[in-house]
């Protein structure tokens, strides 16, 4: 069974850097997009920004310039590079990969990682 596992979240203070990682457990066969996403506190979840295979992103607004996003295909792995953070970042960030294993092709989501950002 697929799961996707994220790490790298944690407390950081304003202006400060952490770097999100995430990839599957399990049988994989191929990988489409791949993404960040967050949910802040008492709010919806939110696109952060996405990669297709190829490389090609888009970023939201709000995080452009502070973000990036990567991804490794040889090790199936994406990415969340966050720079010059702000307490407004603070969210649960979750992945999300658009992926093929046996049990055919569909989204599947990590189980979130708590991103902080407090003095």
């Amino acid at each position: 069974q697929v799961q996707l596992m994220e790490s790298g979240g944690g407390l950081v203070q304003p202006g400060g850097s952490l770097t999100l990682s995430c990839a599957p457990s399990g049988t994989i066969f191929s990988i489409n997009a791949m993404g960040w996403y967050r949910q802040p506190p008492g709010k919806q979840r939110e696109l952060v920004a996405t990669i297709t295979r190829g490389g090609i992103t888009t970023t939201t607004d709000s995080v452009k310039g502070r973000f990036t996003i990567s991804r490794d295909n040889a090790k199936n792995t994406v990415y969340l590079q966050m720079n010059n953070l702000k307490p407004e970042d603070t969210a649960v960030y979750y992945c999300n990969a658009d992926l093929r294993g046996w049990g055919g092709a569909r989204d599947y989501w990590g189980q979130g990682t708590q991103v902080t950002v407090s003095s």
